[in-house]
């Protein structure tokens, strides 16, 4: 009866320890609580991890150059006529939305369109909507195929009824990347600028 006794506390005293140990290893794998995004998460994603292009101020340019910044990297052409005004005009309403940290958001536009797309209209293109957005444009047809490979990016040139007045179609939505050059987001056009501000927060604090 007294061994009885001595193993029934023995087994009280055990599981009371096993579950105070279950309940602190339980506390200790709560890691912080998953972000939340508007836009597609793709973090994780083996596509898309960086480039070396031409800017229009002939300077070559890579994905490291932006670092501590959110950087937004969108594919069009300034004879655009819808998709690539209207989105770069949100990324500048959403650069205005983060108030104080807006100069921590850097819009890349890399153009589909080397053959129009000189540097100096990229860059009067830009200086529409912000000054501090980068135009970007690959020095030959190869670059901006192997480019747009790289991040599955569609692209394909419509002829029009003069050989100058060709349109192009492509994908109308915008690579993410977190301040430490990770690939983060695909943000859909016509994405609200306070969903894409709410998003951008998220990376400048770490999420």
């Amino acid at each position: 009866m007294k061994t009885r006794r001595f193993f029934l506390k023995y087994i009280t005293a055990g599981s009371a320890v096993a579950l105070a140990s279950g309940a602190l290893l339980s506390a200790c794998s709560k890691g912080p609580t998953p972000a939340e995004f508007h836009s597609v998460d793709i973090t994780g994603a083996d596509y898309a991890a960086d480039f070396r292009l031409t800017d229009v101020n002939g300077q070559t340019r890579t994905l490291s150059d932006f670092a501590g910044q959110v950087v937004v990297i969108f594919f069009g052409y300034t004879q655009c006529p819808d998709v690539c005004p209207t989105t770069m005009m949100e990324m500048a309403q959403v650069k205005q939305a983060l108030g104080d940290d807006g100069d921590k958001m850097q819009v890349l536009f890399v153009s589909l369109d080397p053959e129009r797309d000189t540097p100096e209209v990229l860059k009067a293109y830009m200086g529409a909507f912000d000054p501090d957005f980068v135009g970007l444009v690959p020095d030959s047809d190869q670059e901006l195929q192997e480019l747009a490979r790289n991040f599955k990016i569609f692209y394909e040139r419509v002829e029009g009824s003069a050989p100058d007045t060709y349109t192009i179609d492509h994908t109308a939505a915008s690579y993410v990347y977190d301040p430490k050059g990770r690939l983060r987001l695909f943000a859909r056009y016509g994405a609200s600028t306070q969903d894409l501000a709410e998003d951008f927060r998220q990376l400048l604090a770490g999420a």
